[in-house]
C-alpha cells in the first residue's frame, strides 16, 4: 500500500502512544488525525464507525481500518517488516517467546498499570480522590509481576530474548507513567528490570512520542 497511514486519536492516550512508537521504530510517516475526548469526539460519528468501542486510536491504511494498539502495532511490525527496527523476530521459537511476553504485557501487566495510573497520575489530574485502598491491592499485584520480570531479565537482556520487540514496545506508555509515580522505586529496587526500563525509555523512537506530550 503506497497511501499514507492516518492514526486517530490523542498523544495523552497511552494506546495511542503504543501505536504511534511502534511507527516511529519502523521510520514510517504517517498521519496524526487529534480526537478531542474532552468534547467526546471518541464516542460519536465518524469517529465511531472506526471504533465501535469508542476508544482512541484507530488506524486507516487505504482500505483497510483497525483499531486495538497492540494490534496496529502487529499489522505495522509485519507491513514494514524490512524497514525500522525488526520488531518480530523471524525464527519462530523466538516468535513464539516474544509471543507470550506480548501476551503477559496485555494480561497481567497493563491491567494492573493502568489501574495504577487512572489512581496515581489522572484522577489527580482530573481532581478526583485517589482511592488509597486501590493503589495498595494494586501496588502488591504489580510486586508480584515486576518480580517474574526481574527472573526473567536476568536472563536475556529483553523479554523477547536479546532483541528489541513488540514485547518489550507494548510496556512504553504504562512504564513512563509508573516513572512518574513512587510505583518508581519498586523498578529501581530490582536491578535488570531498572536496566531493561532505562535502556527502553531511552529508545530514539519513544523520545520522539513524548516530544508530542510538550506544551
Amino acid at each position: 500500500m503506497g497511501t499514507t497511514i492516518k492514526v486517530h486519536g490523542t498523544p495523552l492516550s497511552s494506546a495511542f502512544q503504543r501505536a504511534v512508537v511502534c511507527l516511529h521504530e519502523k521510520e514510517v510517516d504517517y498521519e496524526l488525525v487529534p480526537v478531542d475526548m474532552r468534547a467526546g469526539a471518541h464516542k460519536q460519528q465518524p469517529f465511531i464507525s472506526l471504533n465501535p468501542f469508542g476508544q482512541v486510536p484507530a488506524l486507516e491504511h487505504g482500505d483497510l481500518q483497525l483499531f486495538e494498539s497492540r494490534a496496529i502495532s502487529k499489522y505495522i511490525a509485519e507491513e514494514y517488516a524490512q524497514k525500522g527496527t525488526q520488531l518480530i523476530p523471524t525464527d519462530s521459537k523466538k516468535k513464539a517467546i516474544a509471543s507470550v511476553w506480548m501476551e503477559v504485557e496485555a494480561h497481567q501487566f497493563d491491567p494492573v498499570t493502568s489501574k495504577l495510573g487512572w489512581e496515581l497520575l489522572f484522577k489527580p489530574m482530573f481532581g478526583l480522590t485517589t482511592d488509597q485502598t486501590v493503589v495498595d491491592e494494586y501496588e502488591a499485584k504489580l510486586v508480584k509481576v515486576l518480580d517474574v520480570y526481574e527472573n526473567r531479565l536476568s536472563k536475556s537482556k529483553y523479554l523477547g530474548g536479546d532483541c528489541f520487540t513488540l514485547a518489550d514496545l507494548h510496556h512504553l506508555p504504562n512504564l513512563q507513567g509508573l516513572l512518574g509515580t513512587n510505583m518508581k522505586n519498586h523498578i529501581e529496587s530490582r536491578p535488570h528490570v531498572k536496566a531493561w526500563v532505562v535502556d527502553i525509555t531511552a529508545r530514539p523512537a519513544w523520545a520522539k512520542v513524548l516530544a508530542m506530550l510538550k506544551p
